[in-house]
């Protein structure tokens, strides 16, 4: 019997892809067999330590290093000028972009003539160990003239404000209008105008692992640097740039990443610093972040003040919303600004709004620069939206839940275009999802219909429960491309290379099931390599719940062209139609028949050998690369719905139940999903209730440590209720959405609309982010008085 059964693909139905498949970095990292930054050992390394101001504004008058360069043990005291020469610029680039040009907003490597914020790095210390550093930076005398301060962004505005930096003539550093339709018609024809204003104030990442950096001095003027970066590629471009090196001279590597949330995203001063003074001293080069420079020198985010004023008919229906967004962008902005983009884009969330207009302001203070913490201005957006809905509801008496399924994109209008773009300029378009049925989902497995039940005879008790609810939209995928190349070695193990980022998430082992997939193969015989500029010559790296999707569609589309081509190649090997073979477990085999050729045989075969002939047809190498491009994103879409019981004594908030619906596309490891989802669910119950980065009104920091700061643990927080839909994207190869986002998104307006509901009672209002005891025991005690 000859000729291929049309039925049997050459390459069988998948194997691994939408299985728990047990994550493949798990047993390395559980037996303490990874290799975290800290980790790196090299010949004759010294440790390095970072003299930050304690001043929020001020002059530096002069620097006094000498005692501490005298002191044993101490290699090096360097400021600025000491670092030039082996700089372009004293001056960070602005960074996302390796042809961005230079900013006025962006920091300094070094600040040897004023400071902005506290922590802002002076002066770097070299010794033989990190105490040492330490103890040496403690010696060296700066001398201060103190400057005004600037704290609150909205004050900050005015005409007559102090600036930031004496270099500045404005603290706004850029203002803008998103918008679209008729709104001031909209306003004038509609049944109901109602308006509040919103807060939510500045939190940080906290990954476990801190920022770090180590960079070594190798022979023939080259360099290589170890960064917790997420971007290492980013990271390559700005300090070729930034260090004036020749490409092949420089070479960037990410080791295992114990996460990032954000604050990795960024180019900072001492990623700079290190490798510039490892190469004025000749000398291998360490630093890594302590948990105090966590609070005070990585980034944070969150800090917007919102005015919404919103108009709509007498069923409730959005006809427009108009209002301004203050965003506070602290002392330097080292990125673009694209997060007060992200949030007065993402407002309408999964809502139909006919007009928009929403002005944007941002404002530098002087507190700790912002660029984006896990959701990226999404989650304000989320939360500025959901408190509307839910003051749509109390002002008009109706259920919180219907006003919102009114307003929701019914299925039918999908793909639904939004009346604005992207910041990559392309239509904003929503590819799929259900939110309608999203929304009931959750709601029926979080008892919503039974709750005003349960809510009287806990009331009849002396109890205050509530139940709120929260929908959440997020762009993910973004690109415009992440590259994959897939290669198969002389012994048949196949590497997947690509310039995503391994930070704890999982995108190794889901990488390696669609590799697997592709190939027919164990997801074991996979190995994954991510983050090293010079294995991978293109990459974007981390951010944007964007790997799977962009990463993954390279990986996929490698995949399957190696699968091609080892099907060809085998045909000529063994002088078969490629419609009789198959390629399953490692080999290709004839159908019907006991011969069969390993895809190691294939490989090697196609190394070449000289004055042997090559297969006729066929390119030389066994591998792939692909680099999938999109300007398009990826829609994955949740609805939260969280209950609480209240102690309005206390102000205490207990989480009784919280259920969460994640539509994040086809999946591509469910239990990898879940556990992001949830991650993201902590993380955003952390800014509803707990996590705060507090100024004092000279803007000095007042929590630097977690005994201060409080994260979300174990005890806080309720067993949570994960349901995963599957809505595949049609606009990617794989179906998949991103999902490392999602989760956190729309948590704090879920968490604030149950403990306002709990409150019902005393008429309580909640326009804020975190709500600490405190906050809740005034509004009760103020709702009493008034």
């Amino acid at each position: 019997m000859t000729g291929h059964d049309s039925q049997k693909p050459a390459v069988p139905a998948a194997l691994s892809v939408g299985r728990a498949v047990p994550r493949l970095e798990d047993p390395k990292l559980l037996r303490g067999q990874g290799q975290y930054l800290d980790d790196i050992a090299l010949p004759g390394l010294l440790e390095c330590a970072f003299l930050r101001s304690s001043a929020a504004h001020a002059k530096i008058d002069d620097l006094d290093v000498e005692e501490a360069r005298a002191m044993p043990g101490v290699h090096a005291v360097l400021i600025l000028a000491d670092l030039m020469p082996k700089l372009t610029s004293g001056r960070m680039p602005l960074g996302a972009s390796p042809t961005g040009g230079q900013s006025n907003s962006t920091p300094f490597v070094l600040s040897n003539s004023e400071v902005a914020y506290v922590g802002e790095p002076i002066a770097m210390v070299v010794a033989d160990t990190r105490y040492l550093a330490e103890d040496a930076a403690a010696r060296v005398k700066v001398a201060y003239t103190p400057l005004p301060v600037v704290t609150d962004a909205r004050a900050g505005m005015s005409a007559d404000a102090p600036t930031v930096r004496t270099e500045l003539e404005s603290n706004v550093l850029n203002s803008f209008n998103v918008g679209f339709g008729d709104v001031e018609s909209a306003f004038a024809n509609a049944a109901h105008v109602f308006s509040d204003d919103l807060w939510q104030h500045r939190g940080c990442g906290h990954s476990m692992e801190g920022r770090g950096v180590v960079a070594e001095v190798r022979p023939g003027d080259e360099l290589c640097v170890w960064s917790s970066t997420q971007m290492p590629h980013d990271l390559y471009y700005m300090l070729q740039s930034m260090l004036g090196l020749d490409q092949d001279r420089l070479r960037v590597i990410t080791p295992d990443v114990g996460g990032g949330f954000g604050p990795k995203y960024c180019l900072y001063p001492e990623e700079v610093a290190v490798p510039a003074a490892a190469r004025l001293l000749g000398r291998n080069l360490k630093w890594v972040e302590d948990r105090r420079e966590t609070f005070i020198s990585s980034i944070q985010e969150r800090d917007q003040y919102w005015t919404v004023e919103v108009a709509v008919d007498a069923n409730a229906r959005l006809l427009g919303i108009r209002g301004r967004l203050v965003h506070d962008q602290g002392a330097y902005a080292p990125k673009p600004v694209n997060l007060p983009y992200n949030s007065a884009t993402a407002m309408s969330g999964p809502y139909m709004l006919p007009s928009y207009s929403m002005d944007v302001v941002i404002v530098h203070t002087n507190k700790v620069p912002v660029s984006s913490v896990r959701g990226a201005g999404y989650p304000q957006a989320a939360f500025a939206m959901e408190r509307t809905m839910d003051l749509i509801a109390f002002k008009l008496g109706l259920d919180r839940a219907e006003v919102r399924r009114r307003n929701l994109i019914p299925p039918e209008k999908m793909p639904y275009t939004k009346k604005l773009k992207a910041r990559s300029g392309a239509a904003m378009v929503y590819d799929s999802g259900d939110y309608l049925a999203s929304q009931a989902e959750a709601l029926e497995a979080a008892g919503w219909k039974d709750f005003p039940d349960r809510q009287a005879r806990a009331l009849a008790e002396g109890r205050y429960i509530g139940i709120g609810i929260a929908n959440a939209v997020k762009g993910t995928g973004r690109g415009p491309f992440e590259s994959g190349i897939v290669r198969v070695g002389q012994d048949g193990k196949v590497s997947v290379y690509t310039g995503a980022t391994a930070m704890g998430q999982g995108i190794e082992t889901a990488l390696a099931q669609i590799c697997a997939d592709g190939l027919s193969l164990p997801v074991d015989d996979v190995r994954v390599i991510a983050g090293d500029t010079a294995r991978t010559p293109l990459g974007l790296g981390g951010f944007a719940s964007r790997q799977l999707v962009t990463a993954g569609s390279s990986v996929h589309l490698a995949a399957k062209s190696v699968a091609a081509k080892a099907l060809a190649a085998a045909s000529v090997i063994l002088d078969v139609p490629q419609a009789d073979l198959e390629l399953k477990d490692g080999h290709v085999r004839v159908l019907a028949s006991n011969r069969a050729i390993s895809l190691a045989e294939i490989a090697r075969t196609l190394r070449g050998a000289p004055g042997y002939a090559f297969p006729a047809g066929t390119e030389p190498g066994l591998e792939s690369a692909m680099h999938w491009r999109s300007d398009s994103l990826a829609y994955a879409n949740a609805c939260h719905v969280a209950e609480v019981e209240v102690t309005p004594e206390l102000g205490q908030v207990e989480i009784k139940r919280y259920v969460a619906l994640n539509d994040s596309g086809r999946m591509i490891n469910p239990m990898i999903v879940k556990g992001q989802v949830e991650g993201g669910i902590v993380h955003g119950i952390g800014n509803a209730l707990y996590e705060l980065m507090g100024y004092d009104d000279s803007a000095q920091p007042v929590t630097t440590s977690f005994q201060e700061y409080l994260l979300v643990t174990a005890t806080e927080l309720p067993f949570l209720e994960t349901i995963l839909r599957e809505t595949p994207s049609p606009i990617n190869p794989i179906g998949a959405k991103g999902v490392g986002e999602a989760g956190t998104i729309p948590a704090a307006a879920a968490i604030v609309s149950a403990v306002e509901h709990a409150l019902a009672p005393f008429k309580v209002r909640i326009s804020q982010t975190p709500i600490t005891p405190e906050a809740l025991f005034r509004l009760v005690e103020s709702s009493k008085t008034n």
